[in-house]
């Protein structure tokens, strides 16, 4: 059956927002990025690449480690190094054993390097530099250009850098992971022996939609961290690395989380009030008008346009019922499919009988054979 393509620009999302484009918010600190966390594309950033400290959002890459090489209800035995880690810990005593989930709880709640460094010696076979390894090799294999790890830790030593980019990639990439996804919203857990971590994300229970993910704090990195906020179809990653302060830190994460929210809003894109396509029907029935069978909403991106491509029928060959399936639209976002709808007949049409073809079979002849004499 001919069918017939249309493309077109759908010039109602172009409205939605006038203060889309707004320039973004000062920020005070050496680098920051917003990304769409459904596509990675960069919505805002200042020195996306720059190479710095990260402090302890260095534990991302170990946890991921952790993950792809560990089950969470292993036992780890702590050794006398993993204990002696210093600063913040839960802490951790040689020789006692911990599950792997207790300790990732440790590590991405509280922050506690012991918990990290555990980890490490775990999934490295009892070397940490063996494990330091693997988060460089798999740096690599992930494309974290900017990235060169030198403990599992995060705490400063001389050429251990990330950049807003790579950290924000690795961000996405974990909360893919159920069980980091559970983790990092929680503000406080119990652990094994008793042991309570609380957060250091203060924007968890006061910003709203957040759902993580980790800060990092040393003298040399400054105060960072990485943010997911989620609304109605679509999550907003906002990385901080080296505010001057903590309350500056959350401050200016807030705002960039607010920017980066605005620029989406959930519209209808494709509509059950709206005819399609138009095909037409044999014996003079007329045309039959193509539709949506429902409505279809997403989060979009104010002012940027969406093409719609719909695929239908010239023509169709009764009877037809209302709600077959004759086409589909589909709406993409730069080339990202956005939605897609079957097309069904709006009404049914049903097959003429043998006298009501052979009437509009002679009358459509002597149509012709008039249009040939005159």
């Amino acid at each position: 059956m001919p069918r017939i393509l249309t493309l077109l620009v759908l010039a109602a999302v172009l409205a939605l927002a006038p203060a889309a484009f707004a320039a973004g918010p000062k920020i005070d600190a050496r680098a920051y990025l917003v990304e769409d966390g459904r596509t990675g594309e960069v919505l805002l950033a200042q020195n996306p690449a720059r190479r710095v400290p990260v402090a302890s959002l260095t534990k991302l890459m170990t946890v991921l480690l952790t993950l792809e090489h560990a089950r969470p209800t292993d036992l780890v035995t702590i050794s006398a190094e993993a204990a002696a880690v210093g600063e913040s810990s839960v802490p951790l005593r040689a020789g006692e054993q911990l599950t792997v989930r207790d300790l990732l709880e440790a590590a991405l709640i509280q922050s506690a390097n012991d918990a990290a460094w555990a980890l490490a010696e775990h999934v490295g076979g009892g070397s940490e530099q063996r494990f330091v390894s693997m988060m460089n090799r798999r740096a690599r294999q992930l494309g974290l250009a900017d990235s060169h790890f030198v403990r599992p830790d995060g705490l400063d030593t001389a050429g251990h850098v990330s950049s807003a980019r790579d950290v924000t990639t690795l961000a996405r990439i974990l909360m893919q992971k159920p069980l980091v996804r559970q983790i990092v919203r929680m503000r406080d857990a119990t652990i094994a022996g008793g042991r309570r971590v609380h957060t250091w994300n203060d924007l968890l229970g006061s910003f709203p939609g957040l759902v993580g993910v980790k800060t990092g704090h040393t003298a040399g990195a400054g105060w960072s961290e990485v943010a997911a906020a989620r609304r109605p179809g679509v999550t907003v990653y906002a990385t901080v690395l080296g505010s001057p302060g903590r309350s500056t830190r959350n401050a200016d994460l807030v705002e960039l989380l607010r920017w980066g929210l605005s620029r989406f809003r959930v519209a209808p894109v494709v509509s059950a009030t709206h005819v399609y396509a138009e095909a037409e029907t044999s014996y003079g029935e007329g045309k039959l008008a193509l539709v949506a069978p429902r409505s279809l909403r997403r989060a979009v991106l104010v002012e940027r346009p969406l093409i719609e491509r719909v695929v239908a029928p010239m023509g169709v060959e009764l009877p037809v019922h209302k709600g077959d399936k004759l086409g589909e639209v589909r709406v993409y976002e730069r080339g990202r499919l956005l939605a897609r709808s079957p097309l069904v007949a709006s009404r049914s049409i049903g097959r003429p009988g043998a006298l009501d073809r052979t009437g509009w079979y002679i009358g459509r002849t002597a149509h012709n054979m008039w249009r040939w004499v005159s």
